[in-house]
């Protein structure tokens, strides 16, 4: 049972929110996340959540910049890896292990439900992800600032996690898709193109 309004102070209700929100998003998809159904699950009243966001699309985007700094925090937290190719599988596999463990969350993070321009925290910490991205091309030897490169790395990792979420190779292909596998196995596809452009 969640507190009532009166428990909460000034700094939590702000968190309760974005707790409230993520559960509605995992429940029932972007679609269904309104305001209201939000700060019933909180217990309080429904002009309470404008008091830390001015509407819908500021406490979504929040969400999504908590799912980037988690999605930061990852790559952060991979094992030291000194070979640059294998720091990169991992990234990769890292981006695609996040998206199984977080599919709602992810699809609002990289769907069109949200303008990153018109929100400046959720855009400068997505820049920090991909600035991690080209900082694992630019150790694996590719000209700075390899913007093409990290766009192309993220779209084979996209790609895999897309088609691991949406199933639509067991659908269309009768196939058993291990996403690991796959991932893995796009990543060294990726990689031999890369030293082949050198």
């Amino acid at each position: 049972m969640r507190p009532s309004s009166g428990d909460y102070h000034h700094g939590n209700l702000r968190q309760a929110l974005l707790d409230a929100a993520h559960e509605q998003l995992c429940d029932a998809g972007i679609g269904a996340v309104g305001m209201r159904e939000i700060a019933r699950r909180v217990g309080v009243s429904h002009a309470a959540p404008y008091r830390h966001y001015a509407n819908l699309d500021a406490l979504l985007a929040d969400l999504a910049t908590s799912g980037f700094r988690e999605l930061e925090q990852r790559f952060a937290h991979l094992p030291a890896i000194a070979e640059p190719e294998a720091r990169f599988t991992a990234m990769a596999a890292t981006y695609v292990e996040f998206a199984s463990d977080r599919p709602q969350l992810w699809r609002l993070m990289f769907g069109d439900a949200l303008d990153k321009t018109g929100h400046p925290q959720l855009l400068e910490v997505s820049q920090a992800v991909f600035a991690n991205l080209q900082e694992t091309l630019l150790a694996l030897g590719v000209a700075a600032p390899a913007i093409n490169e990290a766009l192309a790395a993220w779209a084979m990792a996209h790609g895999v996690a897309r088609l691991a979420l949406d199933r639509r190779l067991d659908a269309h292909l009768n196939l058993a898709m291990d996403a690991n596998t796959l991932v893995d196995t796009a990543a060294r596809i990726f990689l031999a193109g890369l030293r082949n452009l050198r």
